[in-house]
């Protein structure tokens, strides 16, 4: 029969209870229930997939303020308040990371040219050691100690290796090319992305300017609707659409607002300032644009293909590939080269010298290695095919942007002219709408229909102009001679009606 166990006394279950196994094991579980702990510094994790993890306190450590603007020169934070389009342009080009980063990747392509070049040269390396011997006495022998220095010159210069060494100096040569071109055509990104939004804050506060043009209208017209239901010429109804048409009024303008605070903010980001940064543009000249440019959609094309800056970083990585099949083949050929160093041996308390040298000449033959330089010059030669077909694609890629922005300048010149003449005749409709209604000759919903008719057209005469400049900047930038100040060098002319291209 199983023998009864006695019961326990509790201060000698207590005892157990905190024996160092469980005491450890209870740590473990408690050290599981906060989460994974850190390690020697390392931040933990957060103790449940459902809880917030809770950083460090270096990591949550107060960010010092950036200075407000950073890199602003100093001839333009006195005119902050009136920035013009090259001022805008200047501050962003200053400022951009994209445009740091493409100068860095030049310069240290330029560095690798310079390296490159250098196996030209022979190389040159000096040497010493200090060595110092100690023989153990045996056998009758006392022990001798003899300590003594050398010094030896080393030379070495490759003459000949089949166009492995041009190669490779070629490939880096095509590479500063390329850095240099794509630094190029990251300054004419920034420069239309600035313009962009340049013309996207301008155009927004003319819009609000019209908007509170349009406001003061149906303002004016509900005074007379007003005016005229004091005389009891018109009903409360037409009162109250007169309101309503004021309220949607006040509603655009209101949400216009709010988007130029965005368009500003926006302009600030892309100079690389901060969007509340205190700065505003200057006015431009309320003109209307220049209508037409005089060269061809042909001339635009040959220009693109001849200047844009990444369709030529494009050519100089499929001459680099090319470059690369050189080095590959010469591989798998003899290289020659010559050698020679001289040496000088001094015994420690022997003023005798000790000089050798020596001179090699040294032909170099790759008899077999698996396959692997064939395989190496097959894989150069597609790699520079396939760089030399998507170099052809993108010049067709950049023949369309071309073809595609000519035709939108010419649409946006169109819809400019177009708008002006729209903005001009619901101006006089407007005009006379109200003085009808005034006389009493007319009904206020003719009236408030030509004034939205008013808007409209003032709306559509801004946003053509901004789409005109910008449908420029574009064309400019596409064909590859957009300049860091905004400008172009088309040849534009005050208006056109020719139709042919």
């Amino acid at each position: 029969m199983p023998t009864r166990q006695r019961p326990v006394p509790f201060h000698v279950r207590a005892r157990a209870a905190f024996r160092p196994a469980t005491h450890l094991a209870a740590l473990a579980w408690l050290l599981a229930s906060c989460g994974t702990p850190g390690v020697r510094g390392v931040p933990g994790t957060a103790p449940a997939p459902n809880a917030l993890w809770t950083p460090p306190r270096d990591a949550t450590a107060p960010r010092a303020a950036p200075a407000l603007p950073p890199n602003l020169p100093a001839d333009l934070a006195e005119r902050i308040a009136q920035l013009t389009l090259a001022d805008v342009i200047d501050i962003a080009l200053r400022n951009n990371s994209a445009t740091s980063a493409a100068w860095a990747d030049a310069r240290a392509a330029a560095a690798t040219y310079g390296a490159a070049k250098g196996q030209y040269y022979p190389t040159i390396d000096l040497a010493g050691s200090a060595t110092s011997v100690k023989t153990v006495g045996a056998g009758g022998q006392t022990a001798v100690k003899q300590d003594y220095y050398r010094g030896t010159l080393n030379l070495s210069w490759l003459l000949l290796d089949f166009g492995g060494r041009s190669g490779s100096i070629g490939e880096a040569r095509e590479g500063l090319l390329a850095a240099d071109w794509t630094h190029n055509a990251t300054l004419q990104a920034v420069v239309l992305t600035v313009e962009r939004s340049y013309l996207g804050y301008v155009g927004t506060r003319a819009l609000l300017a019209a908007q509170r043009t349009s406001l003061d209208g149906a303002q004016t017209s509900l005074a007379a609707a007003e005016q005229r239901h004091n005389v009891g010429l018109a009903t409360i109804a037409d009162v109250l659409q007169a309101r309503t048409a004021v309220s949607q009024a006040r509603l655009a303008f209101q949400a216009t607002e709010g988007q130029l605070q965005t368009t500003r903010g926006a302009l600030a980001l892309s100079m690389g300032l901060p969007a509340n940064v205190p700065y505003d543009i200057a006015p431009p000249a309320d003109t209307l644009p220049p209508l037409g440019i005089t060269d061809s959609v042909e001339t635009l094309i040959d220009r693109a293909v001849q200047e844009r800056p990444d369709l030529a970083a494009q050519r100089a990585d499929a001459r680099a590939a090319r470059a690369r099949v050189s080095v590959a083949r010469a591989a798998a050929l003899p290289s020659l080269s010559v050698g020679g160093s001289t040496g000088q041996t001094s015994f420690a308390g022997n003023p005798t010298l000790s000089n050798n040298y020596a001179a090699t000449l040294t032909l170099s033959i790759p008899l077999f290695s698996g396959g692997s330089q064939i395989y190496d010059v097959r894989a150069a030669s597609a790699a520079a095919e396939a760089a030399e077909q998507r170099t052809v694609g993108f010049e067709q890629q950049v023949v369309f942007e071309v073809f595609n922005a000519f035709y939108a300048l010419r649409t946006a010149t169109e819809q400019v002219r177009t708008s002006a003449d729209l903005l001009a005749s619901a101006a006089l409709a407007e005009q006379a709408t109200l003085g009808r209604y005034r006389a009493g000759a007319g009904s206020l919903l003719d009236l408030l229909a030509a004034q939205a008719s008013l808007a409209g057209a003032r709306a559509q005469s801004i946003q053509s102009r901004v789409s005109w400049y910008a449908a420029l900047a574009q064309l400019a930038h596409d064909t590859g001679i957009l300049g860091l100040d905004g400008g172009t060098s088309l040849h534009i002319k005050a208006d056109t009606t020719d139709t042919n291209h």
